[in-house]
């Protein structure tokens, strides 16, 4: 080991390193790539620090004039990579090295201006080291090690993309060193992509996760979690702890009501500034404050001395979470207790976190107002401060109080001012009290009866305002109000009874003609919940002919509970078909639905011979009512046919008149469908070697008339003499094929058929 880190560790207490430290320093290993998993609090960051020294100090003793950073080490958070400038400064402090800190929070500009001043460590988050390499204030390119610290937590907090920028900038023959608590595939695959052939040290045994720390799950009543919590830290008086919640509502809340309480407290969440945090952990390690509310934020890296208990006020969300929380205490052979609060609904989550976890935890009860009491008596009577030489001139005063006062009297006052420093200890509920199970002690009452009930739709969310504004009384002073069929009983504080009745007044109505009545005695309330069995007047189906069994009158089958052989009107195999519609059984029963009706069978149709598909047929359109379109003989929809006048399409495409408006132009047609301009042939030869014309008006196109109107395509003769037709009759020929030729044809049983081409 190079002799200046020997001596700070010495001057530090280190005796012997720990098991990680001697690992990651074996000098066999001090050109490897190193992935290393350990448990937390075993010493990692003085084991990278003496890792990587032969590297960046070679043969010498002391670093050269600062230029670019010769190591690189990333931490997840803020907190924790400060931690690690401050271990390696005191571990470098003999060797001159300059170790500068680039983390989120911080002034970019002095950070910046530091590394323009030269170093040799660099010590940052992320997020951070990615700014200053964008901007060109970090240069990598002297870079001899990079050790990535609680790398899990990197990726769980979603730096992956800037942990492969930031190495992607240093050069390919760096060391690279790997700390974890677990491996997990995706450490695993980080490991494979920016190390080469890393050595695996792996320091987690899973039959004992963490010696020095003892387990204990405490239970505790429904909404005692708090008062537990403060139970606790009133029993073990004197000794630093960290509380953590799962939300930073949950830390503020929790912080408040512990100072309330007299309990110097400070709290650390992501929503305070890095100068906050670091003032709050001041605090801790000054002795200012001896209780430290948090989030999962101060879970890793966060080293606070003499802390000896870890309290989960909600229990973390997974067993990495549980490790690294009570990692903050039993650090460097010290013993700590993590305690994990467990309400009644979260027992089965707490069995199952720490089987995971392969912990052996004491289940226990959280200490009790007598237990603490007894523990404040056993502090006094062995404080060493009595085994302490007495001043001059404390002895002088304390005989001025005893000449004053007397013994008893001084020995008094002194256990009420030391009462006085401390809060009274919480008296707690068995843990399986649920909070509808949880005593309450209205007191003396007095009883009323009120003139409304479930009858008249009585409910206490309408009833207690009314009372209220009625009677000018506070809503503590109203205890159980009681709904029955016919009358409300409500039970009033006997202090406020007087005040009650005189609100009353003779008549005793309250409001909106509800009257109230003075009980001699409490009432007999009876069960309060909803009423179970049968209802007043017997069963409200008792009367109902579809709830009886066996066959019901004219075969309706709805809620039979029988066997449908058992129905009169059951039969087996088909339906009967009858002819007409006078010939069903059931004609002249209004209950029974239209009885079924036979399809008319496939036949030859009358147009073209192909056979026509079954389905209904309906002799008259006023047969048809409801009922899918109306088809004539011919085979076509009605509305597919010609009508006198002139608003219904024809067949072929073709509207009345040609499909134009008589008044001329397509400028003035306003665009209707089926006008075309006239048309012109055109010139050049044909594939059969004829012209095509001579540019002449189409004949065949529709062109001004002698009266000034035009004429549709299809309508004018070849010769261009007279149209074919009278105007508005029907046109000659076959313009469109045969009317409904080409269109679908819907049926009376499917989807529009075609008919079938020959």
């Amino acid at each position: 080991m190079i002799p200046p880190l020997s001596e700070a560790l010495a001057e530090r207490g280190y005796e012997t390193l720990t098991a990680v430290q001697e690992a990651v320093s074996d000098p066999e290993l001090v050109s490897e790539d190193l992935l290393v998993s350990a448990q937390t609090g075993s010493g990692k960051t003085v084991g990278f620090g003496l890792a990587i020294a032969p590297g960046l100090l070679g043969e010498a003793h002391e670093f050269g004039p600062a230029a670019t950073p010769m190591a690189l080490i990333i931490a997840p958070t803020r907190e924790l990579a400060m931690q690690v400038m401050q271990e390696l400064r005191w571990l470098y402090a003999k060797t001159g090295a300059q170790i500068t800190a680039c983390v989120g929070g911080m002034d970019m500009r002095q950070e910046r201006r530091a590394l323009e001043r030269g170093t040799h460590i660099v010590v940052g988050t992320p997020g951070r080291l990615s700014d200053h390499i964008r901007r060109g204030a970090l240069d990598l390119g002297d870079i001899r090690a990079v050790v990535l610290d609680e790398a899990d937590e990197m990726l769980d907090l979603g730096f992956r993309e800037d942990l492969e920028f930031i190495l992607g900038e240093a050069p390919d023959d760096r060391r690279t060193l790997l700390f974890s608590a677990t491996v997990s595939p995706m450490i695993a695959k980080l490991a494979a992509e920016v190390q080469r052939d890393a050595k695996r040290i792996n320091l987690v045994t899973k039959a004992e996760q963490h010696s020095d720390i003892s387990y204990q799950a405490i239970r505790v009543a429904h909404d005692d979690g708090d008062n537990a919590i403060f139970n606790l830290l009133r029993y073990n008086e004197g000794e630093s702890a960290i509380v953590f919640a799962n939300t930073r509502a949950a830390v503020n809340n929790l912080a408040a009501r512990l100072g309330n309480r007299g309990i110097p407290v400070v709290t650390l969440s992501g929503e305070l500034s890095q100068a906050e945090r670091s003032q709050a952990l001041q605090a801790m390690r000054d002795g200012r404050a001896r209780v430290c509310v948090a989030t999962d934020v101060a879970a890793r890296g966060i080293d606070l001395p003499g802390l000896t208990l870890v309290i989960h006020a909600d229990l973390p969300t997974n067993t990495e979470s549980l490790l690294h929380r009570s990692g903050r205490t039993g650090r460097a052979g010290r013993k700590g207790t993590s305690a994990l609060i467990v309400g009644p609904r979260a027992v089965k989550k707490a069995e199952r976190l720490l089987k995971w976890a392969k912990i052996d935890a004491e289940w226990t009860l959280p200490p009790s107002a007598q237990e603490i009491m007894e523990r404040d008596e056993h502090n006094l009577m062995e404080d060493p401060a009595w085994a302490e030489e007495v001043a001059e001139e404390t002895a002088a005063l304390a005989a001025r109080l005893l000449e004053r006062h007397g013994a008893e009297a001084v020995a008094a006052g002194f256990l009420r001012l030391r009462q006085a420093r401390h809060a009274p200890p919480e008296d707690l509920l068995p843990p399986d009290t649920s909070p509808a199970k949880a005593p309450r002690d209205f007191g003396p009452a007095q009883w009323y009866s009120l003139s409304v009930g479930r009858a008249t739709r009585a409910e206490p969310r309408w009833l207690l305002p009314m009372i209220l504004r009625a009677t000018d009384l506070d809503k503590a002073v109203i205890g159980a109000i009681r709904i029955r069929e016919d009358e409300t009983f409500l039970e009033v504080a006997e202090g406020s009874a007087p005040q009650f009745d005189t609100a009353l007044g003779e008549g005793g109505e309250l409001s909106d003609g509800v009257i109230a009545r003075k009980l001699d005695t409490a009432p007999d309330l009876g069960p309060s919940g909803p009423r179970k069995g049968p209802r007043p007047g017997g069963d409200r189906f008792a009367d109902r002919g579809d709830r009886r069994d066996g066959p019901r009158p004219g075969g309706d089958r709805g809620g039979y509970k029988g066997k449908r052989e058992d129905r009169g009107d059951f039969q087996r195999g088909p339906k009967p078909a009858w002819k007409s519609r006078d010939e069903s059984p059931h004609i002249d029963d209004p209950e029974v639905k239209a009885p079924y009706k036979p399809r008319k069978e496939a036949g030859p149709r009358k147009d073209s011979g192909a056979p026509k598909p079954a389905g209904r047929v309906w002799k008259d359109r006023d047969s048809s009512e409801g009922k899918p379109a109306y088809k004539k003989p011919g085979g076509f929809k009605k509305e597919g046919g010609f009508s006198k006048d002139g608003d219904s399409r024809k067949p072929g495409g073709f509207k009345k008149e040609g499909g134009f408006k008589k008044d001329g132009p397509r400028s003035e047609s306003g665009g209707k469908e089926g006008f075309k301009k006239p048309g012109f042939k055109k010139d050049g030869p044909r594939k059969d070697g004829k012209s095509f014309g001579d540019g002449k008006p189409a004949a065949r196109r529709g062109g001004p008339t002698k009266d000034g109107s035009y004429q549709g395509a299809g309508f004018q003769r070849p010769d261009g003499k007279k149209p074919f037709g009278k105007p508005g009759g029907k046109p000659a020929g076959k313009p469109g094929g045969k009317p409904g030729a080409g269109k679908p044809r819907m049926t009376a049983d499917g989807p529009p058929r075609r008919k079938p081409r020959s």
